[in-house]
């Protein structure tokens, strides 16, 4: 049943070795690259480097190219990354369906599906249909492709990342759920298992083409908001690991009671729920409500605001707002060099996005602050599952 799963299990590993990582870390990031220059660039001994080199060709994880420049004396022999060498499996669980896909070390998508999910369950079936679906990506697999590295697996709710435990999943209404335990026997690869807003973060940070930057902060709006912290290049989890829970902030002591007990949380203003809501209040105030309008929907309030509907467009405009006063705090906090948004509120920008950097522009500490660079994500739906895929090019590069 494992088919090529099986067959292909990578078995490359580098954490064992510091300099292994650092040299390797240092051919992705300046490819094309010569020994010595790894060896000055590193501080690490060229016959060190050497050796090192010499065991990444044999891995197959390192190529040698044409060769550099002289300066003089022999032409040197430049190195990349095989991005071929190795494959990996991310997996996405969102509250209607499981998308899982399978990449390269470049996080280039090569086959992707995805497995619908009922309205009931109970662990032992979502475990079946994630299984199921991981199974699927097997199927007509290039063979040309290398072995896999592992399986990483994005989930909604509170993790236990180091048992790799589902704790509690809010949308699939399930709890300790053993994602990693039951993975790894079935399918013989090493299982790591995050929130999903966190791997938002990682996935930005490794694929969303912003280029070094110290930190990072990702917002997720939709259903919920959460987010991640990227610091020098790795996930912050805090103290008790509740680091990016971002949509508890409280943005009004006296709004709307939240799920988590609270009142006036980010999340109770600035969801799609949230923005139907502010809709209908506004349109109740105007004797504007009827049938139609009692089941609307934030996606409703978008396509109303796009055909100028002008009460639709202020509902846009103060979720703006209040998303702004939130990542103003987020800002004054971490002072971030970047922050990016996604999640399906995003797709109403034109609408918000101008609300948001007008309101951090005015209501930041410091002129430069309020000049943090803030922009929507480009890797759309794919970021997460990117970034359970880049939970493995953490632990390969770095």
């Amino acid at each position: 049943m494992l088919g090529g799963l099986a067959m292909k299990r990578g078995t490359f590993k580098l954490m064992k070795s510091v300099n292994k990582s650092i040299v390797l870390n240092k051919i992705r990031t300046s490819a094309p690259i010569s020994r010595a220059q790894i060896a000055k660039e590193t501080k690490l001994t060229p016959p060190t480097v050497s050796g090192i080199v010499r065991e990444f060709l044999d891995q197959g994880i390192v190529v040698e190219k044409e060769s550099g420049k002289s300066k003089g004396g022999r032409r040197p022999i430049m190195l990349q990354i095989n991005y071929q060498a190795f494959s990996i499996i991310g997996v996405d669980v969102g509250p209607e369906r499981i998308v899982a896909v399978a990449t390269d070390l470049s996080g280039k998508i090569l086959k992707r599906h995805s497995v619908d999910l009922p309205t009931s369950m109970d662990n032992t079936l979502f475990i079946q249909l994630l299984k199921l679906c991981i199974h699927q990506l097997d199927q007509d697999f290039p063979d040309t492709m290398g072995p896999f590295l592992g399986i990483g697996v994005a989930m909604h709710g509170a993790v236990d990342t180091e048992k790799g435990i589902s704790l509690v999943t809010p949308n699939l209404g399930l709890t300790n759920i053993p994602i990693k335990e039951e993975l790894e026997k079935e399918f013989d690869l090493e299982v790591k298992v995050e929130n999903d807003a966190r791997l938002m973060a990682l996935g930005e940070s490794w694929f969303g083409g912003h280029g070094k930057l110290d930190s990072m902060i990702v917002v997720n709006i939709g259903r919920g908001v959460g987010g991640g912290v990227i610091i020098n290049g790795e996930l912050y989890h805090g103290t008790v690991d509740i680091a990016g829970e971002l949509g508890h902030m409280v943005i009004d002591i006296h709004g709307d009671t939240c799920e988590c007990g609270n009142r006036g949380c980010l999340q109770t203003l600035t969801t799609g729920s949230a923005i139907a809501r502010l809709a209908q209040k506004k349109l109740e105030k105007y004797d504007q409500a009827d049938e139609k309008i009692a089941n609307l929907s934030g996606k409703d309030v978008y396509e109303l605001a796009k055909n100028n509907d002008e009460l639709s467009k202020n509902v846009l405009q103060k979720t703006g707002e209040y998303i702004g006063i939130g990542l103003i705090n987020l800002i004054h906090i971490i002072n971030p060099d970047k922050i990016v948004l996604g999640g399906g509120v995003m797709n109403s920008e034109e609408f918000i996005m101008p609300q948001i950097l007008q309101t951090v522009e005015t209501g930041a500490l410091t002129k430069e602050a309020g000049e943090t660079e803030i922009v929507v994500t480009q890797l759309g739906k794919d970021a997460t599952v990117l970034g359970a895929i880049a939970q493995f090019l953490v632990g390969v590069y770095e």
